[in-house]
């Protein structure tokens, strides 16, 4: 994902995020994530350092606690240690200086990394080729005295002005350089515990140097094994983009299939920490498998694992899985990723190391509005010899009447996970562009239709096949609803869920639920053999039993002399070509027409393009004249670029979808459904695609003024009336005939709605609702049909808040935003601030706080305490009109807890 759009949401306008990073920094044996941005102004750079939150996906995200000037005084040296550099998916740990002070970060390893350190060194060396003219950096000084204002910078990190420790002398000689720009690799003993090295101007185009690393490595020469990789790379242009299509359509002439053992294994350990030794499940298997996929969830249960995303327990189970390996063969760690209490840890095999490339690691959330990390996935990507692999591992929403939320996490996943590709402006990778999936995880669907004593007896005489004609999964993929083309072995062990923990019991507790295979192994690809699919029931640290699956699996490799032959015939063939040829194509349609727009419903349509040419070409879309982006914002092309060989077609996903930010002004009609797409061919000519649609008006995105002089539906009024009520709103002598609503009345329908029926619903608040039911109680709000609103509870809770985080102005204006944070700590400041909003915002904040006082009279059962509401709520009701800090969001929170407590009025 890319974090640095939350870092440009903190910036003046004239500056620029180029790139971002998430990183740990080193500091004292203390580990703490931060996320990096090389931000440019005015042709300077400098390094910005920002404590963060979960995934950074807003401002609200991250607080700049650091910031590092790359000028002469900069350096930027990797350290790694002989067992770091054995493993090409190894972290990349780098020490930066700045003057007398240092920083020692780990990188994760991958192309984001490699780019960031790239983009890095090269505002580096253009520092460095011009030594008289010293950079300034006043454009800096409006954050570092931000910085020193809110002082968020924590005990465990000094600040980078207080850091006084010196460089050792090994640094000093490794960061010196030519004053006249060049940038020199030395060449000096590494006879010592590490090894360091300044980038070289090579380097910095993110191809990396490997000669410090041992022989466990792939040399960086263009062997037949890394030839396709190096096409990839962005310098390559329209020939080589040819030459990679070629290699990939006669594959089968280089290529031959090895077979190699994946060892997947799930545990969802309820929170624990390791009691007992995990060899009964990894080392289970006679033969030591060539790689380890191991996947946990509910690692940690506590709100700060929530909130923060930090957990002790990582290092305890990564520590507990590295004893358990399979004791006959020594294994690398390649690659661990978590996000909240959903870990999955990639090693594989010494000898197999040198052949693991492309390594990426992304995480998504399916929590409640789709951020939340308690539910969601982390997967794992990366390159074996030949083919192209992705692991996930997942949790999906509990319940055993929650199946079709479970598919929704599924089909979330899917769409949303996606890996960069090493050229930035290529599209993602997403899940399914690979070769191998492997799917492991808590997915939780369970056993419908049999009580619980009919399902224990069934185990009881391990009818395995009848159980499993009722499980919850089996149905979703027999209907096609979830996980098609994937292949599940069959289960011959016990369910694995819910047991006593410490024991073989079945759960006793009151809820005594029915026991379930939550915890499920499951492929996609060819060449696939399963070996074993079994439970360990010798492990009774949590309530689930691990699972564990051993895959045979049939890996692509290049065979040289082949490759070699197939390379020099396809350049051959190229070369042959008559350049003069214009490229063209042929479009399967020229106008678009998306009916009936609705606020965050997605419409797509499909353009396919056909190379009717001579010559293989390129195509882009482009933007026209004074335009900054070749298309409006609620308008996407899928891909946006990309290649065509000779009597080839590719298809175009054209996306529409109206979220927050574009709503407003399609609402009042302000903007309309319009655009002139402009398709470019590389050497030929433009084509010019027409968009259209009409866009059904919603009260999400309508202020809470307008909403209020609306009795009728929102989409029963004309656009010009919309937009004259709205201009009315500013203007406080207009004469309006008839008296505005208290409240907006959708709202009012929906708070209504839950006060009836979900005061005592458990997680109210805290757990998604369906897509589909969010969209209905859309439509219900937006044409008053039905007269009642359909849907769950979490679902009309969910469109609560989301029409809060749609509206244009929130609940407190931004202009009183600065006062609430200011009278945050007095109660009786609190309430006066709230008495001089407009009346029609103050009617709504006064009526939420009294609806969600109600909800915490009921806390015994619907499990809210003032802290997640306040947290939840705040954020919503009082929006920064710039950009959110923590101590900013403390002082909300506490200036919405006055108002939650039993005392307010």
């Amino acid at each position: 994902m890319d974090q640095s759009v939350a870092i440009q949401e903190t910036l003046e306008k004239e500056e620029n995020c180029i790139t971002a990073v998430q990183c740990d920094i080193l500091f004292d044996k203390i580990t703490e994530s931060r996320l990096l941005g090389l931000v440019e102004s005015a042709k300077e750079h400098a390094i910005f350092i920002y404590t963060h939150r979960r995934m950074a996906i807003t401002a609200d995200d991250v607080s700049l606690e650091d910031i590092i000037p790359v000028s002469l005084d900069f350096a930027i040296v990797e350290v790694s240690s002989p067992e770091e550099l054995a493993v090409v998916g190894a972290d990349t740990r780098v020490r930066v200086s700045y003057r007398d002070e240092e920083l020692e970060l780990r990188l994760p390893f991958g192309s984001n990394s490699r780019l960031f350190l790239s983009e890095v060194n090269r505002a580096w060396s253009e520092v460095c080729k011009s030594p008289i003219q010293k950079p300034k950096f006043e454009w800096i000084n409006k954050y570092t005295n931000a910085i020193r204002g809110h002082g968020v910078v924590k005990q465990t990190i000094a600040p980078l002005g207080i850091r006084n420790i010196k460089l050792n002398q090994h640094l000093e000689t490794e960061k010196s350089l030519d004053k006249k720009g060049d940038l020199e690799r030395e060449n000096g003993s590494n006879s010592g515990t590490q090894k360091s090295r300044v980038y070289s101007s090579v380097e910095s185009r993110g191809i990396p140097n490997r000669d410090d690393r041992d022989d466990l490595v792939r040399s960086s020469s263009h062997t037949p094994s890394n030839k396709a990789q190096i096409l990839t790379m962005p310098q390559f242009g329209l020939r080589d983009n040819l030459i990679r299509c070629e290699l990939l359509k006669n594959e089968e002439l280089y290529t031959y299939l090895e077979n190699y053992s994946f060892f997947l294994g799930t545990y969802n350990v309820n929170g624990q920490t390791p009691k007992e030794s995990l060899r009964p499940w990894l080392s289970c298997t006679l033969d030591p498998p060539d790689i380890y996929c191991v996947g946990f969830q509910e690692l940690d249960l506590s709100k700060e694992a929530f909130f923060f995303n930090d957990t002790p327990k990582e290092l305890e189970w990564m520590q507990a899985v590295s004893e358990a390996l399979h004791p006959d063969a020594k294994y690398a760690l390649v690659k661990l990723v978590r996000l909240v209490g959903i870990m999955l840890i990639f090693y594989v095999k010494k000898e197999h190391a040198e052949f693991i490339s492309d390594v990426e690691a992304e995480t998504v959330g399916t929590g409640i509005m789709g951020r939340m990390g308690n539910k969601g996935a982390v997967a794992i990507r990366f390159r074996f010899h030949h083919s192209d692999i992705c692991v996930v591992n997942s949790h999906l929403a509990a319940h055993i009447e929650e199946y079709e939320r479970r598919n929704q996490d599924y089909k979330d996943i899917c769409s949303r996970l996606q890996f960069r590709q090493l050229d930035p402006t290529q599209p993602p990778f997403t899940i399914m562009k690979h070769n191998v999936v492997l799917w492991i995880g808590d997915l939780n669907y369970r056993i419908s239709d049999l009580d619980v004593d009919d399902v224990k007896e069934l185990i009881s005489k391990k009818d395995f096949e009848t159980l499993h004609s009722f499980d919850q999964l089996k149905r979703q993929i027999d209907k096609e609803a979830v996980f098609d083309g994937f292949v599940e072995g069959e289960i011959h062990f016990q369910p694995t869920y819910k047991y006593d923990t410490g024991s073989d019991m079945w759960d006793t507790s009151e809820k005594c639920r029915v026991p379930a295979w939550c915890d499920r192994i499951l492929w996609k690809g060819k060449n696939i053999k399963q070996k074993h699919y079994q439970s360990h029931m010798a492990l009774k640290t949590s309530d689930h039993k691990p699972v564990s699956s051993v895959l045979v699996i049939g890996i692509k490799r290049i065979n040289g002399e082949t490759y070699k032959k197939t390379f020099e015939e396809i350049v051959r063939n190229i070369d042959k070509m008559e350049n003069e040829c214009i490229p063209s194509v042929t479009l399967s349609k020229r106008e678009f027409d998306f009916k009936d727009v609705k606020f965050m419903q997605h419409q797509a349509e499909t353009l396919s393009l056909f190379n009717d040419g001579q010559v293989p070409c390129q195509f882009e879309f482009i933007q026209k004249p004074n335009e900054s982006t070749y298309c409006k914002p609620w308008l996407t092309a899928n891909p946006p670029k990309g290649f065509i060989a000779q009597g080839g077609s590719v298809d175009i996903e054209l996306e529409v979808f109206v979220n927050c930010s574009t709503a407003p002004e399609l609402n009042l009609g302000k903007q309309q459904i319009e655009e002139i797409l402009v398709l470019h061919l590389e050497r030929g000519k433009d084509y010019f695609i027409s968009v259209t649609g009409n866009y059904l008006p919603s009260c999400y995105g309508t202020s809470i003024h307008l909403l209020c002089q609306l009795r009728e539906p929102i989409q029963d009024m004309p656009q010009e009336t919309l937009r004259e009520l709205a201009e009315m709103s500013g203007d406080e002598n207009a004469e309006n005939s008839e008296k505005p609503l208290d409240i907006p009345k959708e709202l009012w329908m929906m708070v209504d709605h839950l006060f009836r029926n979900a005061v005592k619903q458990e997680d109210i608040f805290q757990q998604p609702g369906l897509r589909s039911e969010l969209a209905e109680i859309m439509d219900c709000l937006d044409t008053g049909i039905p007269d009642s609103l359909p849907g769950s509870n979490h679902s009309v809770a969910e469109a609560l808040l989301l029409f809060l985080d749609a509206l244009p102005e929130p609940v407190v204006p931004y202009c009183f935003y600065q006062q609430c944070l200011e009278s945050c700590s007095s109660a009786s400041q609190c309430e006066r601030v709230i008495s001089m909003l407009p009346q029609c915002h103050q009617n709504v904040f006064n009526y939420l706080a009294a609806f969600l006082r109600e909800l915490l009279k009921n806390s015994a059962s619907n499990r809210l305490d003032v802290n997640i509401l306040a947290t939840t709520f705040a954020s919503l009701l009082l929006r920064s009109p710039t950009k959110q800090d923590f101590a900013e969001k403390r002082k909300t929170r506490e200036f919405f807890q006055h108002f939650l407590t039993q005392g307010s009025s």
